[in-house]
């Protein structure tokens, strides 16, 4: 059924200097659009299958049990010029190809959040030190960030994981418990990245948080870009 956040990450994208293109599952399933011209893939977030219980594990199984549409992203993920974005039901749906995703095995999945209900807005996360090309120079930073989402626990974490970003409280401690936690996802884990940094997935939504103007409060020193924007300026760098 689509989702709704693919504007705010295009117009995020765009910013950064990127062109960007909205590329529907059903034209990679007919053979009308591959991936072979593409240097960057974002699985965004928003109402992907209606929101309903698996939703992105859903989208990952068009991908999964299709044979071209399976051929063509894992053509995407094994070249060695590209790189992926997946936020929200995204994050859930690549974490689900994680078989297509070089490094990504031990991903883990974003199941029902504890709290049993659709959790929105603004969190404080903590952005950890990891080889992702997307966080790179931020590590330490601990930025609002807007959470959308119904299922965002993590289930099935290994040591082998790598971890890029956490929820934390107002103190800067690691956030376990709700609402600073608003998953329950252990350690608050709700991003992570593989060894060559090229594949991060989050659960919250930097696209929504790009712009100054977007928060309810800010520094008056931040200008019109708003901290997360350094994500997709990074993007472009490592690109370029």
């Amino acid at each position: 059924q689509g989702v709704n956040g693919q504007i705010e990450m295009a117009a995020a994208f765009d910013r950064a200097g990127f062109e960007c293109v909205d590329v529907h599952m059903s034209d990679v399933q007919a053979g009308h659009v591959t991936l072979g011209d593409f240097r960057g893939l974002v699985a965004c977030g928003g109402f992907s299958y209606g929101d309903v219980l698996g939703a992105g594990e859903g989208w990952a199984k068009s991908i999964l049990f299709q044979s071209r549409a399976r051929d063509v992203f894992s053509a995407f993920f094994e070249r060695r010029d590209t790189f992926a974005l997946g936020v929200c039901n995204g994050c859930q749906a690549l974490s689900s190809l994680r078989e297509l995703i070089p490094g990504a095995e031990a991903w883990p999945r974003f199941v029902r959040n504890r709290s049993d209900q659709f959790e929105a807005r603004l969190s404080l996360v903590e952005v950890l030190e990891s080889p992702s090309i997307l966080l790179r120079g931020m590590a330490g930073a601990r930025l609002p960030i807007a959470v959308a989402h119904g299922e965002g626990r993590v289930e099935g974490l290994t040591s082998a994981a790598r971890p890029a970003l956490r929820f934390v409280d107002g103190g800067g401690q690691v956030a376990e418990r709700y609402p600073a936690n608003p998953n329950g996802s252990p350690g608050g884990l709700t991003g992570l990245t593989t060894a060559d940094g090229r594949f991060t997935i989050m659960m919250p939504h930097p696209e929504r948080v790009f712009r100054t103007v977007q928060h309810s409060w800010h520094p008056d020193s931040w200008g019109a870009d708003a901290p997360w924007m350094q994500l997709f300026h990074n993007a472009r760098t490592w690109v370029d």
